[in-house]
C-alpha cells in the first residue's frame, strides 16, 4: 500500500507526479529544484542560493512526512555544471551533517525550468 506525501510548503509538482510516495516505511521523494513555493518559480540565480532553496524544499517534504534529514538514506544530486560540485557539496553538508546518506552526483545537460541543481532523496522510518 502506498501513501502520498503532499505539502504546500514545497513546490507543487510541475508534471504528473507526486511530491513523495511512502511504501513499507520507505519514502521516495521526487527531485526538487529551486522553485520558491511562495512564488511558484525559481528566484535564485546562482548555484549556492538554488542549492539552499532545494534543501529547504526537501526539508519541508521531510517534515510533511514526519521525518528529518537523519532519516534520509540515499540522495541523487543532478548539477548543470560539475564545476559547481564543491559549492553544492559545501551547502549539502550543512543539512546532512556527520552521518550523511549514500549519494550519487551527476552532471546533466539541462534541468527543468532552467535550474542549476536538482536533488532527490529516499528516506526510511
Amino acid at each position: 500500500m502506498k501513501k502520498i506525501v503532499l505539502t504546500d510548503k514545497a513546490p507543487s509538482p510541475i508534471g504528473p507526479y507526486s511530491q513523495g510516495v511512502e511504501t513499507n516505511g520507505i519514502v521516495f521523494f521526487s527531485g526538487q529544484i529551486a522553485i520558491d513555493p511562495a512564488v511558484g518559480k525559481i528566484t535564485a540565480t546562482d548555484v549556492e542560493a538554488q542549492t539552499r532553496q532545494v534543501l529547504a524544499n526537501i526539508s519541508a517534504l521531510l517534515d510533511a512526512a514526519g521525518l528529518t534529514a537523519a532519516n534520509v538514506v540515499k540522495t541523487t544530486v543532478f548539477v548543470k555544471d560539475i564545476a559547481d560540485f564543491a559549492k553544492v557539496n559545501a551547502i549539502y553538508a550543512e543539512l546532512f551533517g556527520s552521518e550523511p546518506p549514500a549519494r550519487s552526483c551527476v552532471e546533466v545537460s539541462a534541468l527543468p525550468s532552467g535550474a542549476l541543481v536538482e536533488i532527490e532523496v529516499v528516506a526510511a522510518r
